[in-house]
């Protein structure tokens, strides 16, 4: 089922009735959204305003997921909910598209901003490793600062949300930020791989779509989640 299949997604909400609903669909090829534009859209403004208007229907609870990309990264300080959101890619403004979307559906609905997760076997470390035990380059960004965030955090924080009834934008990240090439470090480190990472800047490394160089986040809404190198520790460490 297509989430942006109108009949199909308010036909299986109908049928199951849930209390809530956590959209974690969506499309995030970051720089192929340069070039496929209506594509992002759909699936990340056009399907989760069908999904919202769904669990309307029905008063089911909406936790929607987003990102840091809604930002520029001009910010000085990690970015709250507060801040002003003005996305610089395709990717981050099909994002942006899809909160206001979701929020002016329905007021049971959360939007979590997260930033730089993990914790899939292709994520960020995981590709790290792979290319360090592969002999590969390990030339990493060194200017472009996130919250490294577990998947697993990011889980338990949505449900709380859910349970607590927040609604609105509520940032939802690791404690601490760091630059792509730190991260890789912490990566290796934690493998017990003394490999070096070479740090390049953001105009060394052309891609098709700009980042926020400053990609913090922030919460006046909740406590930050645990430090993100005691849960990469763990997620590296089963």
């Amino acid at each position: 089922m297509s989430i942006t299949d109108a009949g199909a997604v308010s036909a299986v909400i109908s049928e199951r009735k849930p209390d809530v609903v956590f959209n974690c669909a969506a499309y995030n090829f970051v720089d192929r959204a340069e070039t496929e534009r209506d594509r992002a859209f759909a699936a990340n403004a056009d399907g989760p305003r069908i999904l919202a208007l769904a669990c309307r229907q029905v008063g089911a609870s909406l936790v929607h997921f987003s990102t840091n990309f809604v930002f520029d990264g001009a910010h000085d300080e990690p970015y709250i909910e507060a801040d002003h959101a003005e996305p610089i890619s395709v990717y981050g403004a099909s994002k942006l598209a899809g909160e206001r979307a979701v929020i002016e559906v329905g007021a049971h609905v959360a939007v979590l901003r997260t930033a730089a997760l993990y914790g899939g076997p292709h994520s960020f470390p995981m590709r790290i490793l792979e290319r360090a035990r592969a002999g590969g380059d390990l030339s990493v960004v060194s200017d472009q600062f996130v919250n490294p965030t577990y998947a697993r955090d990011l889980a338990a924080a949505a449900i709380r949300v859910a349970e607590e009834g927040t609604a609105g934008i509520v940032h939802a990240v690791a404690e601490g930020c760091c630059g792509w090439d730190d991260f890789a470090r912490a990566a290796l480190a934690e493998a017990g791989m003394t490999i070096e990472v070479r740090s390049v800047s953001t105009s060394g490394y052309r891609s098709p779509a700009r980042r926020p160089a400053n990609g913090c986040l922030a919460s006046t809404r909740i406590a930050p989640l645990r430090a993100w190198r005691e849960a990469l520790h763990e997620a590296l460490n089963p």
